[in-house]
């Protein structure tokens, strides 16, 4: 979700001083990987761990610039470039990497919806490129669905591919709504969104900031990213205020893990946080904003 500019400076400085107001204790680690400086990159909205190339994350930006996917060092330096064929950046908010019948697989979710306009959205499919050099993609397949009941914005997409399927979570509602789509090729259908849940224990911000700026307070809980952990025992869910981590016991439903509070902590100091990715190996999350030039974090969870 693009910010105007006097939003972007008071995102940085407000949703921090607001964090103090909210109750969840700091990360056990949250360090500084590196920094994103290219002018290419800056407004990130999704990031995913290379499960193909060592030490790389993908990225992409939010709507109104180029269908492109970049690849990037985990210190955020710029290493290749694909422009996209075949498909539209009309709001790109997030982006997953799995693997699937023994292929490398990228994800981009064309699902925001500022406005509350569009009924229908897309996810485009990738195979992750081999090699590390400038050139283009098209989709492997492309899922296009619709929400069962009415527009609503989403930036969280994470992708279970052993279940075959993909999670969505609502933005703008209290509790963020949980849907589920399959993750295979429809062939040309479109598919409805099925709701499957509800997050609890989404931190609210504090009465403080309520106070001081009501318009900066309603963003404070409004999910931005998620992720599927590769052992498939955590959904981790990034909002502007915080960092949740959803546990489920053995071969229970993502519906019934997200209906329990989660492991809740703040978002280290990234402004306008839309970005959120498990590392290849899973030992933590790389974090990052649309922002220029981007800091990018990376967070270790409890065990």
């Amino acid at each position: 979700m693009p910010f105007s500019p006097f939003l972007r400076a008071a995102t940085a400085a407000t949703l921090l001083l607001g964090l103090a107001a909210c109750s969840p204790p700091s990360l056990p680690f949250a360090r500084l990987a590196g920094l994103v400086t290219s002018r290419q990159l800056d407004e990130i909205s999704g990031l995913a761990a290379s499960h193909v190339h060592e030490d790389v994350l993908w990225a992409i930006n939010d709507g109104d610039n180029p269908a492109r996917l970049y690849a990037i060092s985990r210190r955020g330096r710029l290493l290749a470039r694909y422009d996209v064929a075949g498909a539209k950046n009309i709001d790109w908010e997030d982006l997953a990497s799995f693997e699937l019948d023994g292929r490398h697989y990228l994800l981009v979710a064309d699902t925001g919806d500022n406005a509350g306009r569009r009924r229908g959205f897309a996810l485009h499919v990738f195979e992750e490129p081999t090699t590390l050099a400038n050139g283009t993609l098209r989709p492997a397949w492309t899922i296009r669905a619709r929400w069962p009941d009415g527009p609503r914005d989403c930036e969280a997409v994470a992708v279970d591919a052993a279940g075959g399927q993909v999670l969505l979570v609502s933005k703008k509602r209290t509790p963020p709504e949980l849907f589920a789509l399959p993750l295979a090729d429809p062939r040309g259908a479109v598919v409805e969104a099925r709701r499957i849940g509800r997050l609890s224990g989404v931190p609210q911000v504090g009465e403080e900031l309520q106070r001081k700026d009501p318009k900066l307070a309603a963003l404070f809980s409004q999910v931005t990213a998620a992720d599927i952990a590769p052992d498939r025992r955590t959904l981790a869910v990034l909002t502007y205020g915080s960092v949740l981590f959803y546990r489920r016991d053995g071969g229970e439903t993502w519906a019934n893990a997200t209906s329990r509070a989660p492991e809740t902590h703040d978002v280290p100091p990234i402004p306008q946080a839309e970005a959120l990715a498990w590392s290849a190996g899973g030992g933590g999350l790389y974090a990052t904003g649309e922002f220029n030039p981007a800091p990018l974090f990376y967070l270790v969870p409890q065990q």
